[in-house]
């Protein structure tokens, strides 16, 4: 699969996605909508696609949308049908069944910072920098900044990034809970690959419907999140790679899991 502004590897499971805009500091463009939504096409219909990390392309993650988006005289629901096309993209990828990971390596902000949001493990490099600056331009983090960002770090927390609009670094996202953990800049995909790694090499279905019973925890009052891991469990009892788990255990040996 080729894309006009993105670089993809699939290589043992694992496909690797790299925003490649370096000469706009990996700015969303128009151009670069389109290749998500292929992408998400991708991702979904390939099952050799197993886990996915997303990193950028030089000292820049990505620095949110092309300030160009912003100089058109928009009107309201021609706007909102634009902005459709990466709010979908995101919603997408959270709930894709497979594990994704955002190997941050550098300028994490507006868009950029809801792009990583919307993985499931987020990995910083030292020098990375996070923020949502929308304010500073009159705006909102509107394509899931807001709703994603204060449930991973809290109504207070959320409120501080996005009303202050301002950029921390790679350890205090690490504080507030923002990213799982902070590695040397030249550890990074070293650090991404290898929990790509230990992801893959996991029962496929047991990784989807965990991801889906979490989601719908967050929101779901105690007795419906409890009947709804109930619900995943009784899937996953009948599958080939649960029988492989239990028999790999008694045998003592490291399981292989096919994904059925």
């Amino acid at each position: 699969m080729t894309f006009k502004t993105l670089g993809y590897e699939l290589a043992d499971g694992i496909a690797t996605v790299i925003i490649n805009r370096p000469e706009k500091n990996n700015a969303i463009s128009m151009e670069m909508r389109a290749d998500f939504r292929a992408l998400a096409d991708e991702l979904y219909g390939d099952d050799a696609v197993r886990v996915v990390v997303f990193t950028g392309t030089g000292k820049t993650f990505c620095v949110g949308a092309d300030v160009a988006t912003f100089e058109t005289d928009w009107n309201t629901p021609v706007f909102r049908a634009n902005t459709r096309l990466l709010t979908n993209f995101f919603n997408d990828l959270e709930a894709l069944e497979k594990p994704l990971i955002a190997a941050i390596n550098g300028t994490c902000v507006g868009g950029g910072l809801e792009l990583a949001l919307a993985c499931d493990l987020r990995i910083a490099a030292r020098s990375a920098r996070f923020g949502l600056p929308e304010n500073n331009r009159g705006l909102i983090p509107g394509i899931g900044g807001c709703s994603r960002l204060v449930k991973l770090v809290g109504f207070g927390r959320a409120k501080e990034l996005v009303l202050t609009g301002e950029i921390i670094s790679a350890e205090d996202a690490h504080r507030y809970g923002l990213v799982g953990r902070v590695v040397e800049d030249d550890a990074l995909m070293t650090e991404a690959r290898g929990l790509a790694e230990r992801l893959g090499a996991k029962a496929p279905q047991a990784l989807g419907i965990a991801k889906r019973v979490l989601q719908s925890c967050v929101s779901a009052d105690l007795q419906t999140a409890r009947t709804i891991e109930s619900l995943g469990q009784s899937i996953l009892i009948k599958t080939t790679d649960h029988r492989e788990g239990v028999k790999a255990f008694r045998e003592k040996r490291r399981p292989t899991f096919e994904g059925r």
